[in-house]
Order: C-alpha cells, then sequence, then structure tokens
C-alpha cells in the first residue's frame, strides 16, 4: 500500500486555445475539468499499473468532493479530511505555439481544528502503507514545517517518505531526511542558493543536497531528461524526442514511477528509465497523470540511459 498526500488538491481545467493573447478576449476551443493535485496525480499513475493507494489531504466543497469522486472511480481509498471551505481549481491554459500557462488558486483557509484533524487522519492512514508520498503546495494557513512533521512522523513509523515540493516546504522538508525528493532545475536553484546554468551545475547542486542527507536526489530537467544522484551513482536518462501536449503532471509520473521502482526492487538503470518512460508519455496526453501504459513501454526502450559515477572519484 502507498499513501499519497496532497494538502492542496485543485480541479484541474485544462482549457486549449489556438494562441494566448495577453490584455485581449481569448475564447476557448475545448474544456475539461479533471480531478487534480500533485499527489492525486500520483495516486492517477500508481492505480493505472494496479497499485493499492491511500490518498489523504484536505477536500471542501463542491469541487472537493468532485475530486473525492474521483479517486474513488480510480479505486483509490480515500482518506482525506474534511475542511469547511472551498477546494481551488487550477487553470491549464494548453495554446496551439506550445506554451502552457497555468493560473493557480491559493486554496481553502485551514483552520487549527482541521489541521489537527488532518493529522490525525494521516498518523492512522499510514500505519498499514510501505510508502508515503508527500507533494504539492500547502494552504497558506498550513505551516511551512508541515512536511518535515509528516516525515519525521512517518519515520517514527518505520516508512520512507518521497518529498516533490517546493519553496520553504521543500527546503524545511528536506531538514528531516526524506528518502528521495525530486527537484525541478529551478526548485534545485532555491535548495542550493545557486545559479544553474547547465548540467554539470546541475550534478553539483544534486551532490550538495544528497551531502544534506537525503538518500535519493532524482532531478527533472524537462526535455534534457533526469539526472539521478545516489551514493556511489550518478545516471543520467535522455528519453527520446516526442510531441508534448501536456507538460503539467510530468514530475508527478516520475515520483509515482520511482515508487513503483522501489516497491518492485529494480535496479537503478531500470527504475530511471522507469521514470523517463513514464514522464515522456504523460506528456502527450491533456489529462493530467494519465498515462498511455504501452506508449510508455515504447518509450522506456528508447531511452538512453548513461553512467556517470566515475565522477565521484
Amino acid at each position: 500500500m502507498i499513501a499519497t498526500v496532497t494538502l492542496n488538491p485543485a480541479v484541474d481545467k485544462t482549457c486549449t486555445l489556438s494562441r494566448l493573447l495577453p490584455g485581449q478576449v481569448n475564447r476557448m476551443e475545448s474544456i475539461k475539468n479533471i480531478p487534480g493535485g500533485k499527489g492525486v496525480n500520483v495516486a492517477k499513475v500508481l492505480r493505472r499499473y494496479g497499485y493499492q493507494v491511500k490518498a489523504l489531504g484536505f477536500l471542501g466543497g463542491y469541487t472537493g468532493q468532485m475530486i473525492e469522486d474521483g479517486v474513488k472511480d480510480i479505486g483509490a481509498i480515500s482518506l482525506f479530511t474534511r475542511v469547511a471551505g472551498e477546494t481551488r481549481y487550477s487553470i491549464n491554459l494548453l495554446s496551439g505555439d506550445g506554451y502552457v500557462t497555468e493560473l493557480l488558486e491559493p486554496g481553502p483557509r485551514i483552520s487549527a481544528r482541521e489541521l489537527a484533524r488532518f493529522r490525525e487522519d494521516f498518523g492512522r492512514g499510514i500505519a498499514d502503507c510501505d510508502l508515503v508520498i508527500l507533494s504539492g503546495s500547502a494552504p497558506e494557513q498550513v505551516p511551512e514545517t508541515i512536511y518535515a512533521e509528516l516525515i519525521r512522523e512517518a519515520a517514527g513509523q518505520g516508512k520512507k517518505t518521497l518529498l516533490d515540493s517546493s519553496g520553504a516546504l521543500l527546503g524545511k522538508g528536506l531538514d528531516a531526511g526524506p528518502f528521495m525528493i525530486k527537484p525541478n532545475l529551478k526548485e534545485l536553484e532555491i535548495l542550493t542558493g545557486r545559479k544553474i546554468r547547465g548540467f554539470d551545475e546541475a550534478l553539483e547542486g544534486a551532490l550538495q543536497v544528497r551531502e544534506q542527507g537525503v538518500a535519493h536526489v532524482l532531478v527533472s530537467m524537462g526535455e534534457k531528461g533526469l539526472l539521478y544522484v545516489r551514493e556511489g551513482r550518478i545516471l543520467r536518462a535522455r528519453p527520446p524526442e516526442i510531441r508534448a501536449l501536456n507538460t503539467v503532471g510530468c514530475g508527478d509520473s516520475v515520483v509515482a514511477a520511482f515508487a513503483m521502482g522501489m516497491m518492485q526492487r529494480m535496479d537503478d538503470e531500470a527504475v530511471l528509465r522507469f521514470c523517463a518512460g513514464l514522464s515522456a508519455a504523460g506528456a502527450t496526453t491533456l489529462e493530467n497523470g494519465a498515462v498511455p501504459t504501452e506508449l510508455a513501454l515504447e518509450l522506456m526502450e528508447k531511452t538512453e540511459i548513461e553512467d556517470l559515477s566515475g565522477r565521484l572519484f
């Protein structure tokens, strides 16, 4: 069993249009409302591959009910904590010129009582889980230390944690020693306090983060692939070129693939190939977290893995 935590889920309103024109009237060509949020996207991928999943976090209002219904529809166990506020919308504008524009609402207000209730739900909910995946942002009233607190609580129950967040949530979460983190290049810059202008600097940053006590650092570099650093190993994955329709949620596919690789005890190369293939396949669809499994397998086989471990010596 794998637990996913989404503190700030959203209904993803995915809109397509020929071109986004700031300051002008923009007419959408199509609109699709999809239950989402980073942890929910992870749960979708895990369920697509048959894994048992518990989904935790905050949900409220009509939009929250829509997400809960979606989670149940895919066969995951919903253990979300209900709150008085309304779960947010996230608007993804996909224009024909290849640009993706995201408009993200802040999320509902979370009271101290609601936060305490979630902490109780979390402690009970992860008791029979092998892994805990913590993903995404948090509503403003939730303390920046929340992921660090959850990582320590999970560790107290003997659970390994995978963390995919940003800003202070990620930075403070790092202090608690998650088993794995998955920053993108911008997030890696913030974590390390250094500008990253190419692969070599990305590698230096990943090694710096690993020295802070994180066992596995997996950096997503967009079309340039993935960088994976663990004790004694440095690997880079270069997936084949694809026609990307929607890159939102690709990082969530990476996290889900890494979790499944851990559960299956895959070797490092196989895990990284799995991560790259699922991420690339997910980018070819409009729906976040919807991975075409046959295409993913094809892209996995075409992904190049480069072993750079010699740079450690």
